[in-house]
């Protein structure tokens, strides 16, 4: 029966003031949707990333310049670009069997138009029919060019999704004309859409012939990078060790020397993401856990409060013959219930909130975040309501009756 009657007052309690009590809950609604929501919205971070990088297949090698010697003066006096030459001797079958093609890449920022529509591309791309297989891209009306319009350096381009869309909302792009920094160039393929990792559009991408590029567009100087597929995922492994031996051999890098060139494999590519996007879920959670430490200090705000406002009440409570635990039990289910039903709204909220995709990611929830979050608001009703529950337990009747 003591535990009904703590129940009834506390339900008094909570609902004699309902503006206070809604402002309460809604601060605690406010903390338990953030932590879920950014969790979420970190963790569909996460994923995008992972198949993003998962779509380029596993067997791929990305080989690019490293800037300043990798930090030594010395090396980078004496770094040496990427050039095709190096792409060509690393899809050379006899000194790398388990290498299957290797295409040299020269990429840059871009501005295309259309009439009056422009767009800038973020990735104008100049490379060899094999980088489409290389990195699983495929066409989706048109063609993709050839060997031949690379040595005969044809103004061709093959567009990915989102520029095709900006340029040509309303046509198809396939046999019209496009300006790249006002150089004329034929849209002969539209890629297959790829979708967006969250961190970078995959279809915000242009595609042409090296020898086209480096002459209207970057110049002859060294690669941005040179794509290496290996024979198989299994190969990848013995493809690194073969491509490494070469590329050393070309760029005079002896035992124990800093390599001019970086090497990374799409596992190592992962991995990194992975941890970057981890740090970031990290930190949106810890920004999400402040606003339910605020919660809990707005709980103990309104709890003072009420004591205050019930010093009488409790005193007449004490001066009938209710024990202190009573009074104390009263207080901190009042706090409690607020943080859980706060909790529960909350709950519900960041559930809905990641129907909706945010930023271009698609949250993904965690269902042991759904689980923290609501057990964090119940002990942040307990821990934040314990100092005002405590107060009002320790009242002397007395005093209590005598309070204005």
């Amino acid at each position: 029966m003591r535990l009904l009657e703590i129940g009834v007052f506390a339900v008094r309690g909570v609902t004699a003031n309902k503006l206070r009590s809604t402002l309460t809950t809604l601060g605690i609604l406010i903390g338990v949707a953030s932590v879920i929501l950014l969790i979420a919205v970190g963790n569909g971070a996460s994923t995008a990333v992972q198949q993003s990088i998962a779509g380029l297949g596993t067997n791929i090698l990305t080989i690019s310049p490293q800037r300043g010697g990798g930090g030594n003066p010395a090396a980078a006096s004496s770094a040496k670009p990427l050039t095709v030459a190096d792409a060509t001797a690393l899809a050379d079958k006899t000194e790398a069997p388990d290498v299957k093609s290797a295409s040299p890449v020269s990429s840059t920022a871009a501005t295309a138009s259309v009439g009056t529509t422009s767009y800038s591309v973020s990735q104008f791309v100049g490379t060899d029919p094999a980088y489409f297989e290389t990195t699983n891209s495929t066409v989706a009306s048109g063609n993709l060019f050839t060997a031949d319009d690379v040595a005969q350096g044809r103004k061709v381009v093959v567009l990915g999704a989102t520029v095709a869309s900006q340029l040509f909302p309303a046509a198809d792009p396939v046999g019209n004309a496009v300006l790249v920094n006002n150089i004329p160039f034929t849209v002969i393929g539209v890629l297959a859409a790829k979708g967006s990792s969250g961190l970078q559009d995959g279809d915000d991408i242009a595609v042409s012939p090296l020898s086209t590029v480096q002459n209207a567009l970057t110049g002859y100087g060294g690669l941005s990078q040179i794509v290496v597929q290996a024979t198989s995922a299994d190969a990848l492994p013995a493809a690194q060790a073969q491509a490494t031996t070469i590329l050393n051999g070309r760029h005079r890098i002896g035992i124990g020397q800093t390599a001019d060139y970086r090497m990374l494999s799409q596992e190592q590519l992962l991995t990194a993401r992975t941890a970057t996007t981890d740090t970031f879920t990290v930190l949106l959670a810890s920004v999400a856990a402040i606003s339910l430490l605020v919660g809990g200090i707005g709980i103990t705000n309104i709890m003072l409060v009420t004591v205050t406002e019930r010093i009488r009440e409790i005193g007449i409570r004490k001066a009938v013959g209710a024990p202190k635990s009573t009074i104390l039990g009263q207080f901190l289910v009042e706090a409690t219930m607020l943080s859980l039903f706060g909790g529960a709204l909350g709950v519900a909220a960041g559930v809905i909130g990641s129907q909706f995709t945010i930023a271009g990611i698609k949250p993904v929830v965690v269902p042991s975040s759904v689980l923290l979050a609501f057990a964090v608001s119940a002990l942040i009703g307990l821990f934040f309501g314990s100092y005002p529950a405590s107060r009002a337990a320790s009242l002397r009747p007395i005093e209590a009756l005598r309070h204005e």
